[in-house]
């Protein structure tokens, strides 16, 4: 289809439709802590791959460059596994320290309700029918 027949179709005034759509967020931006540890991670996994690769090519090649490039690529995916480890505690951290904010569904806040409400009619029963001792039995404990 024609560039023409996409801005008829697109505009009745004449407009063209627009490019860019904002749209809400669907989840809420991380915590700069966990960003930061996030974007420290990746930097680092992707240094560690390009590493690991230039010393592929090294050791195919025979360079002399090699031997030490693998031993450098073994202690870079050390650094990469404890900075991917870095992201997965601080944010057990952040949400220990924080709270997560949690909003009961209508459905759990119902639950709820009628769950206490049951528990309060059992309770209420439980006073009236058997209270303190000997309240029930009237006289029991006179007559011995």
């Amino acid at each position: 289809m024609s560039a023409d027949g996409v801005a008829a179709r697109g505009s009745r005034a004449g407009e063209l439709p627009p490019l860019w759509v904002e749209e809400p967020a669907v989840r809420p931006r991380l915590p700069d802590p966990i960003r930061n540890a996030a974007v420290r991670s990746v930097l680092i996994v992707a240094l560690t791959l390009i590493q690991a690769v230039i010393a592929f090519l090294c050791t195919l090649a025979g360079s002399w460059l090699a031997f030490p490039m693998v031993l450098s690529s073994v202690a870079s995916t050390v650094v990469a596994t404890w900075a991917v480890l870095d992201v997965w505690v601080t944010r057990q951290v952040w949400n220990q320290r924080n709270g997560v904010v949690s909003v009961p569904s209508s459905t759990a806040r119902r639950r709820r309700r009628e769950r206490r409400r049951v528990r309060r009619v059992a309770r209420a029963a439980e006073r009236s029918g058997t209270g303190r001792i000997g309240q029930s039995e009237t006289g029991s404990f006179s007559r011995a």
